[in-house]
């Protein structure tokens, strides 16, 4: 299975903050290790710390100073489907509302936090097209579920 990497501990987020997520379930993904670790803005080539990056109306992924970064983004999409394919994974656990990751929602393009729902980021389109079943980080339950009924 994918996990953001975010979510494991790595400072991989644009600001650089630490987000692990200590999740039961997750504890045991890695003990069992069925984890591959994957941050697509960072595989396609972003920096950390970076300008925070939104979804635009037109599907540009454009950073809080006006530069586009869809490219990169993209990229890491790419990178994060060559990792489904290699590890056969079928099931994946994003960071919520990343342009990237998002699953559930995704920010509007304003940089105002608001949210777009049912939004999906490029990673999470890709994956899907590719048969991943994508999670967020609030449906550790559910992607646990999915796992098991592998």
């Amino acid at each position: 299975m994918l996990v953001s990497a975010c979510l494991l501990g790595a400072r991989v987020r644009y600001d650089g903050a630490l987000r692990a997520d200590p999740a039961e379930v997750l504890a045991r993904w890695l003990r069992e290790e069925r984890v591959v670790p994957l941050c697509p803005e960072v595989d396609g080539g972003l920096p950390v710390p970076r300008p925070p990056a939104e979804r635009q109306l037109d599907g540009r992924i454009v950073t809080s100073e006006g530069v586009d970064v869809t490219g990169a983004f993209a990229r890491g999409a790419a990178r994060a489907v060559e990792l489904a394919k290699l590890h056969e994974a079928t099931i994946a656990v994003l960071k919520e509302g990343s342009p990237s990751c998002g699953s559930g929602f995704v920010y509007d393009g304003s940089f105002t936090r608001r949210r777009v729902p049912g939004g999906q980021g490029v990673t999470v389109l890709a994956l899907r097209a590719l048969g991943v079943r994508v999670f967020s980080e609030q449906e550790w339950a559910e992607a646990d579920a999915a796992l098991r009924a592998i």
